[in-house]
């Protein structure tokens, strides 16, 4: 019968305040997420919340900051559009609200479909243009990659339109897309 892992020894306030610190230095996490990960360890219940307001009177933990940097960094580096970019905060467990003006402020002077067309030199960077999306087969798995990256359809389908060698195979999938859902 394979062994259970141990639980996490219990850590007094000021240790749990190092374990944070370390922690944050490690990588960014949001208070949500961070206080996840500290109440396991927590000697006292109440002991999680002192120390992530004592980090945010340090200003070491900050959801503000966190999201518009996640935001930029998954825009910039990564090339992801919004939807995507929203999601994954809201898996990083800040709220709501504050995840969709982040995404809202960060992309509000972004034109979409120049965001798609480097997303799509970006990852196909090895092939031809001209041979880019020849089959419908290589046409389809580009739009999903779009669309799992966090791009509307409607963008995503008007940039492929320019790459694709039968432009005509995407007026499928804008039909589909625009209809109203019964």
């Amino acid at each position: 019968m394979p062994r259970r892992p141990a639980a996490p020894r219990k850590l007094a306030a000021d240790e749990l305040f190092q374990y944070a610190v370390k922690s944050l230095a490690a990588r960014a996490q949001s208070a949500a997420e961070l206080r996840v990960k500290l109440a396991p360890r927590a000697m006292l219940e109440s002991d999680p919340e002192a120390v992530l307001d004592r980090l945010k009177q340090y200003g070491y933990l900050n959801d503000d900051r966190f999201a518009e940097n996640f935001v930029s960094a998954r825009r910039d580096t990564d090339g992801l559009g919004p939807m995507r970019v929203l999601r994954d905060l809201r898996q990083r467990r800040v709220a709501p609200k504050l995840a969709e003006k982040a995404v809202q402020s960060a992309y509000r002077d972004v034109k979409e479909t120049e965001l798609i067309e480097r997303f799509l030199r970006r990852k196909f960077r090895n092939q031809d243009r001209e041979t880019l999306f020849q089959s419908d087969k290589d046409l389809a798995a580009a739009y999903n990659r779009l669309r799992r990256a966090g791009f509307a359809s409607g963008p995503s389908v008007l940039v492929l339109k320019r790459f694709a060698k039968n432009p005509e195979l995407l007026d499928a999938i804008e039909e589909v897309e625009g209809e109203d859902p019964e």
